[in-house]
């Protein structure tokens, strides 16, 4: 039997809340599927399961919240067979009932309301005090009795989902700069090349079809991350460790507030048209929070973009345990020398953060000049 957990959906993450279960017992489930839905300060994600076999039982009610190696389900392997139920034992030959003695009272039975809702005193008084439905909650106390407890909590301002999400956001990158030796470097790219290309090409498309720079800075940052060393990967606690593909995180600022960085898979196999539209899926999955567990874990190296905003450049913090972020700022129009003239060109500066523990500034030249140099060719992405 294989014991199904609450999955880490991040560095930043400690716990979920269980909001819905899409398997039941005696359900066969395969790698991939999608079995839970949990709340996290990121929103609801859609839980998968990595294991074969039929679900045996169901270990955690919707509503629970479980923090992280927290027990959700078992899970039978194939070929395992299905635990025997217990055999009922006989009953013993039944005595003639004692009496009751009058002299001596039964144990005492646990005082159950008229209504049917076992609640202490004070939590009913609270509940009739603010207008709570006692039916409506679940008792935290002895056989489940709703306490003044219950009441409290039932009857507090929920948490502001945007404050939640900026502190486990605080939490994580604080650790982040505190445990990861960081290093930086800044490179200015001509962008005229993809400029005219990206142009040329989408002036024969209908609007949704058009390709945007995005896609080509996405597309050439995952090419030179698959052919670097010590820019794609993980550290982990045996040391760094080399991703074979590259899942490419895509920073994506939700708009209520907040930060959310779900991978692309083996990116650097997509075509350009196909890197577009796996942009556009997953900008629209996150904001509508309808992102996958795989999506938020499997992550190999991230892309953080603020074009959109003006600025020219940003140094950003590694979201563990990956080892590099590479961050695009606004592109600009700017005097460019070429040779003895001197012409005004669309430029961006891309900066790498990277973790010195995997690769050292050398290497991290070498990746930002690969991104450079695969925009310069726009035609072969």
């Amino acid at each position: 039997m294989g014991v199904f957990t609450m999955p880490s959906l991040g560095a930043d993450m400690e716990a979920g809340r269980l909001t819905e279960w899409l398997v039941a017992p005696g359900e066969t489930v395969k790698r991939g599927d999608i079995v839970a839905v949990v709340e996290t300060q990121k929103g609801a994600i859609e839980i998968e399961i990595f294991e074969e076999g039929t679900v045996e039982r169901l270990m955690a009610e919707v509503g629970q919240s479980l923090p992280v190696g927290a027990p959700l389900a078992l899970i039978r392997g194939a070929g395992e067979a299905a635990p025997e139920a217990p055999s009922e034992p006989a009953a013993p030959a039944s005595a003639p009932a004692a009496a009751p003695d009058p002299a001596r009272p039964g144990p005492a039975s646990k005082a159950v309301p008229a209504t049917g809702i076992a609640a202490s005193p004070a939590a009913k008084a609270l509940a009739a005090a603010r207008g709570i439905d006692l039916g409506a909650l679940t008792g935290t106390g002895p056989g489940r009795a709703i306490v003044l407890a219950d009441v409290e909590a039932a009857g507090a301002k929920p948490a502001d989902p945007r404050a939640e999400m900026r502190k486990a956001i605080a939490a994580a990158m604080a650790k982040s700069k505190r445990e990861i030796p960081h290093y930086y470097l800044f490179h200015r790219i001509d962008l005229q090349a993809a400029t005219d290309w990206l142009a040329a090409t989408n002036a024969a498309r209908p609007p949704e079809e058009r390709l945007l720079m995005g896609a080509l800075i996405a597309r050439a940052t995952a090419l030179a991350a698959h052919a670097s060393a010590g820019v794609n990967g993980h550290f982990i606690a045996d040391g760094f460790r080399q991703a074979g593909s590259v899942h490419l995180g895509i920073a994506v600022a939700l708009r209520g507030g907040g930060l959310i960085a779900p991978a692309i898979r083996d990116a650097h196999l997509l075509p350009l048209d196909a890197m577009m539209a796996a942009l556009r899926d997953m900008v629209a999955r996150a904001r509508a929070g309808r992102l996958r567990s795989s999506e938020l874990t499997d992550g190999t190296i991230t892309l953080s973009s603020l074009g959109e905003t003006g600025v020219e450049a940003m140094a950003g913090i590694i979201y563990p345990p990956q080892v590099a972020l590479v961050a695009v700022g606004a592109p600009t129009p700017e005097p460019v020398a070429q040779g003895r003239q001197v012409s005004v060109r669309q430029t961006v500066t891309v900066s790498l953060a990277a973790d010195h523990r995997a690769s050292d500034g050398r290497i991290g030249a070498k990746f930002l000049a690969g991104i450079d140099r695969h925009l310069q060719h726009p035609e072969d992405l």
